[in-house]
């Protein structure tokens, strides 16, 4: 849940950028989608990992 609050978080920020025509926080917000998105699919993996061994 907070990786998807914190992909939102940059989402919001890279439009933001965009519609401002600034570069740097259209950057930023990229960059923090990015590593939501990362942080995620690690979790997705940890938790697809449990499962399969507590099978």
């Amino acid at each position: 849940m907070k990786n998807k609050a914190e992909e939102l978080k940059g989402t919001a920020k890279q439009k933001i950028g965009d519609a401002t025509d600034n570069e740097s926080l259209e950057a930023e917000g990229a960059a923090e989608r990015a590593k939501a998105k990362a942080q995620q699919a690690v979790e997705d993996a940890k938790d697809a990992a449990r499962d399969a061994f507590n099978r």
